[in-house]
């Protein structure tokens, strides 16, 4: 058999080489590799309810524990009372249940490419797909939670607001923070592995930083107009004062206090992942 002449055979050659300095997320590779993003959501899910007791009930029992808490310890017990005259049980589960979210996202994405090295050292992939797949795979708890939110708040006799619309826009912001922390965090931890035992303690410190168990507008009537735009930094707190307004008519936020939180988040979404990008030429090598 004679060897084919050359040049009669065009070969495909597929060069992968490292991000250049600040090259932006190529959204159209990660579009491509959709497929794989479902499956690993998908796998994230199963893995979490294998063999577990109660199941997707979590997502049910996980708030209303918290809320219950909460209540008994800060409603009935320090007399706390949110404003509006809104039941504490009510203004606290609408709290949690974006919290617990942010939380769980961070959490979980800090450490997704720590935990699947082999994937990553064997098969070429957007690594972006491991933080994206573990944030996804919230989503469904989320959902669940939200359908708690609105029967504890109709149990309470509380209306729902018109402006409830707006609620998946706070959430989104939500995602955005919890998205950009934890693709910070993965890739640093790739490196250096203490990042494992700082996201617990940054998780708690967020917590009091956030207004989960106390009104943010607070901050402003206590420390003065200037130290509110300070605490707007926190992302989370137009994120979650934001939810008590849209959902029940909640003290709102202002306007100038979300927008400083959008200008925090986006910046911090840029900044991680450009770092990711930039880091991702030794993900390989150190994992």
């Amino acid at each position: 058999m004679n060897p084919p002449e050359a040049g009669s055979i065009a070969a495909a050659e597929t060069v992968i080489s490292p991000p250049a300095r600040f090259e932006p997320v190529d959204l159209g590779e990660l579009w491509t590799h959709r497929e794989l993003i479902y499956f690993l959501t998908k796998r994230e899910l199963q893995v979490r309810y294998k063999q577990s007791f109660f199941g997707i009930s979590w997502a049910v029992l996980q708030p209303l524990v918290f809320a219950f808490i909460f209540a008994l310890f800060f409603g009935v017990v320090l007399h706390i009372q949110p404003p509006g005259n809104l039941p504490y049980p009510v203004f606290a589960v609408i709290g949690i249940v974006p919290w617990l979210f942010v939380s769980q996202a961070i959490q979980n994405g800090a450490g997704s490419l720590v935990q699947d090295a082999n994937l990553i050292a064997k098969v070429y992939f957007p690594r972006l797909a491991l933080p994206i797949s573990k944030a996804m795979s919230l989503l469904i708890d989320l959902a669940i939670a939200l359908v708690v939110v609105v029967v504890v708040t109709l149990l309470y006799g509380v209306p729902i607001a018109s402006t409830a619309y707006l609620v998946p826009a706070f959430l989104l912001l939500g995602a955005i923070t919890a998205f950009a922390l934890a693709t910070l965090l993965s890739a640093v931890n790739v490196r250096y592995r203490d990042v494992q035992l700082v996201v617990p303690m940054l998780i708690q410190v967020l917590f009091f930083a956030s207004p989960v168990l106390y009104s943010g507008t607070r901050v402003g009537d206590q420390a003065g107009e200037a130290w509110s735009y300070i605490y707007s930094l926190n992302p989370m707190a137009s994120v979650l004062d934001g939810m008590r307004w849209a959902l029940v008519d909640s003290p709102s936020p202002g306007l100038v206090h979300v927008l400083i939180s959008i200008g925090s988040a986006l910046l911090l979404l840029i900044g991680a992942v450009l770092y990711f990008r930039r880091a991702e030429d030794f993900f390989a090598d150190v994992i």
